[in-house]
């Protein structure tokens, strides 16, 4: 009886990884909303940078709010507040809607990553948890990749879209988001006391204190600046990888699109392959491996003009990137056993790049081209370059 619970209860948390995926549709959004509302590159960049300004925001909060409810009633959550976002968007496509749509799902995102990557480690822990969460990342991986091809498809009619055209792809993940949240609810998974509890208003100031006060640990801030620069150099591509073959090659923005599910595609595969290679290979060694590919990729985006070296780039930084986040995420946990609850809001945190790296790389194409969006992302490339001498 408490395999099938398990497996049950590991079934639902890998759906629940699918529907972490859906705020990887901001970046194909952003290229359809700058498009339809005729918006330069910084005001676009806008959408993707707010959604993940909430992790800055809500990512500690939310570890503090575990310790009172628990892991699994903060996914829950994280869910609805998901579902009513991808709702929005259904009724129009003004400036003021997508702003609150996107927020909302930058919300919901944030309850969702800080509290589902803990609640793998409460259903499955110990030495399998670095490929879990990568095998997880390959879940939300499809989510990814399916986003460009579902709006593009809308967009050209090619599936029925109900008059709302590349807008489809809402309703669509919404459905799949309320399927998440049903399965989760009727699946019995149990927590530690350690990972729930109460506590007066005093309690939950110091659980803020004690979680800010893990940054002053030299391996955790370094951990969380590479979560920074791997979400950032997520984000980064993309949205710019449309941009740059569009810059580059003159096409249009549905064959564009392309490139952000190729992007995905690789980042599957490395997540689906990462999880056996983890198993099997020194986990500094595959690190590095991934980061040699990534710094690859930005000498083919800073100056390949044919297709096949943008392709070629654009599959590297999606494999070399897909690990990066389980590898950091796993370190930092296993860092401070005792505290993985504000670890986790610490590293979510570090999302946060995900709002700085579009910002200024939109500052950068406009003044440069798409080159110079580049070169930001290979800032965060060369950071995680050092960083891998810290993997243990």
């Amino acid at each position: 009886m408490s395999n099938k619970i398990n497996t049950r209860a590991l079934v639902s948390v890998m759906l629940c990884f699918f529907a972490m995926g859906f705020v990887d549709l901001v970046g194909i959004a952003s290229n359809y909303v700058k498009k339809d509302l005729m918006l330069n590159d910084a005001t676009a960049n806008i959408f993707p940078s707010l959604v993940f300004f909430w992790f800055l925001i809500f990512s500690v909060p939310t570890g503090v709010m575990m310790n009172k409810i628990g892991r699994k009633k903060t996914v829950m959550l994280s869910l609805l507040v998901t579902i009513v976002a991808l709702l929005i968007p259904i009724f129009g496509e003004s400036f003021m809607i997508m702003l609150i749509a996107f927020s909302l799902l930058g919300i919901g995102n944030t309850l969702m990553q800080t509290s589902l990557n803990p609640l793998v480690a409460t259903v499955v822990g110990g030495n399998h948890l670095a490929s879990t969460l990568t095998f997880g990342q390959f879940v939300k991986a499809i989510a990814s990749f399916m986003a460009p091809y579902i709006a593009a498809w809308g967009a050209t009619q090619a599936i029925p879209s109900f008059g709302i055209g590349w807008r489809v792809l809402f309703p669509i993940y919404m459905a799949i988001g309320i399927v998440a949240s049903l399965l989760l609810l009727f699946s019995h998974i149990h927590e530690e006391k350690s990972a729930t509890g109460q506590g007066s208003s005093a309690t939950v100031g110091r659980q803020f204190a004690e979680c800010f006060k893990l940054l002053g640990r030299p391996f955790v801030l370094l951990s969380f600046i590479g979560i920074m620069c791997h979400v950032g150099i997520d984000v980064g591509t993309n949205t710019t990888a449309p941009k740059i073959l569009i810059e580059r090659l003159r096409v249009s923005l549905d064959d564009a699109a392309f490139a952000t599910s190729l992007y995905f595609i690789f980042r599957t595969i490395g997540c689906f392959t990462g999880t056996f290679f983890l198993r099997i290979i020194n986990n500094r060694l595959f690190f590095v491996i991934s980061v040699v590919m990534m710094l690859l990729s930005m000498c083919g985006l800073l100056v390949g003009t044919s297709k096949l070296i943008l392709y070629v780039s654009i599959a590297l930084v999606g494999y070399g990137n897909s690990n990066i986040f389980s590898l950091i995420f796993a370190q930092a946990l296993q860092n401070v056993p005792e505290k993985q609850n504000e670890v986790s809001g610490l590293m979510i945190m570090g999302l946060f790049g995900g709002t700085v790296f579009p910002l200024i790389m939109g500052l950068a194409s406009d003044a440069m081209g798409q080159a110079g969006a580049v070169i930001v992302m290979a800032v965060g490339v060369i950071y995680l370059f050092t960083y891998s001498k810290n993997v243990k």
